[in-house]
């Protein structure tokens, strides 16, 4: 069979993606990292010039992927089990990386047991399989994550039994707690911790008091859920992300290795009960093979590091140059989003604008990423700054000269 009819009609879907605005630029391919020297952070070579590049768009907060531990931790992890596990978890394919990796990460973020899955995004829909029923009801933020979106989605979960309220809007979380149908069984509160592309966070403490005082109206009570990929390990005194933020502990917590710890992979910490029933019960972890033990080793490095006096002069120094950056920012008058995480929006707020500034931020070696429409409302288009623990203050200096000049 040809794929000429096919590529034809895919061809014409592409098409109408660019004159919306929605097709995504070619990939840039990184060939090369130039290490930190004297009062400059790392910079990153791109195919097709020797041109070196400030890094402002990147989920590694703390810059642990090229951290000697973490490749040592992967390397012997390698040598003793292969590179790869050879069967999914329950058919012979769970090692004893994998065992201490979910042991560390729940007793990270407090909790009595954990399930690593290759993403959190398969965790989020992996959670929806295993907690929904018909008498379900699901409540979440207006701006969350994708994953959440579409594991609502691939759990069958009906319109009526869904709701969504304003962006960390109290007053409509209560809303749509007074809609809920009375002979819904169980409620989950679902959000995300960091809001990614605004840098600002839920406020936990008011979820967990709203919800309170509604989960004796049913069976099975309210269960809060935070997906916390932007905050673990880079939030909260202690790198334990939006919850040690907030003082609020929600019943289920979402996260990722990829983003802070400089890995890959993500997990689902709770009760052992509930994390036993996504064991069982989520497609995402029972039919594909999970991380590789590398992976494993380097992340349970990676907790380790920031469980230590290190990983706090990691954390302090992120937080220095964020507020170096803000601060910065603020000098120039330019407008963002306050809060202390390291995502600093810089809110342009027209989409011709912000692409000029995004390529003229590329033409003096920053790379960012911009947000126009219609992939967000006109008047919210934005360029999304991520600042890392690399990230020196001669480099936050020299992107903030950049954006003076602009």
């Amino acid at each position: 069979m040809s794929l000429n009819n096919l590529d034809s009609s895919l061809a014409k879907e592409l098409e109408a993606l660019s004159s919306e605005g929605r097709l995504k630029p070619p990939e840039r391919i990184i060939t090369g990292i130039a290490p930190a020297i004297d009062k400059k952070g790392p910079r990153y070579l791109l195919e097709g010039g020797n041109r070196e590049f400030i890094r402002m768009n990147s989920n590694s907060y703390l810059s642990l992927s090229t951290h000697p531990e973490l490749i040592k931790a992967a390397d012997e992890a390698t040598h003793t089990f292969g590179v790869g596990p050879g069967a999914v978890r329950f058919i012979d394919g769970t090692f004893s990386y994998h065992i201490e990796l979910e042991e560390k990460i729940a007793a990270f973020v407090k909790k009595p047991a954990a399930k690593i899955f290759n993403s959190a995004y398969t965790a989020n829909c992996g959670l929806a399989l295993s907690i929904g029923s018909p008498k379900t009801h699901w409540i979440g933020d207006q701006l969350n994550h994708n994953s959440i979106i579409r594991a609502m989605r691939i759990a069958g979960v009906p319109r009526e039994n869904k709701g969504i309220f304003n962006h960390n809007d109290m007053d409509d979380l209560k809303r749509c707690m007074d809609e809920i149908n009375p002979d819904i069984e169980r409620v989950v509160v679902i959000f995300d911790g960091i809001y990614s592309m605004r840098g600002d966070n839920a406020p936990i403490e008011a979820v967990q008091s709203i919800t309170a005082e509604y989960t004796e109206h049913f069976a099975d009570g309210v269960i809060t859920v935070v997906d916390d990929s932007h905050g673990i390990g880079a939030y909260g005194d202690s790198g334990r992300g939006t919850p040690e933020h907030c003082g609020a502990l929600p019943d289920i917590i979402i996260g990722t290795f990829g983003k802070a710890f400089g890995v890959n992979g993500g997990f689902i910490a709770a009760s052992k009960t509930v994390v036993e029933a996504v064991r069982q019960k989520a497609d995402t972890y029972i039919y594909t093979n999970p991380l590789s033990v590398a992976d494993c080793a380097a992340a349970a490095r990676a907790l380790d590091i920031c469980d230590s006096l290190e990983g706090q002069v990691i954390l302090k120094h992120l937080k220095e140059r964020t507020m170096q950056f803000r601060a910065g920012l603020e000098q120039l008058g330019r407008e963002s989003i306050p809060g202390p995480h390291p995502v600093v929006p810089l809110m342009v707020r027209d989409t011709g604008k912000t692409h000029r500034m995004v390529n003229a931020l590329y033409d003096n070696g920053v790379l960012v990423v911009g947000l126009t429409f219609p992939v967000v409302p006109r008047g919210d288009e934005s360029i999304r700054f991520q600042v890392n623990a690399a990230h020196s203050a001669s480099d936050i200096e020299y992107v903030l000269e950049v954006l003076e000049n602009l």
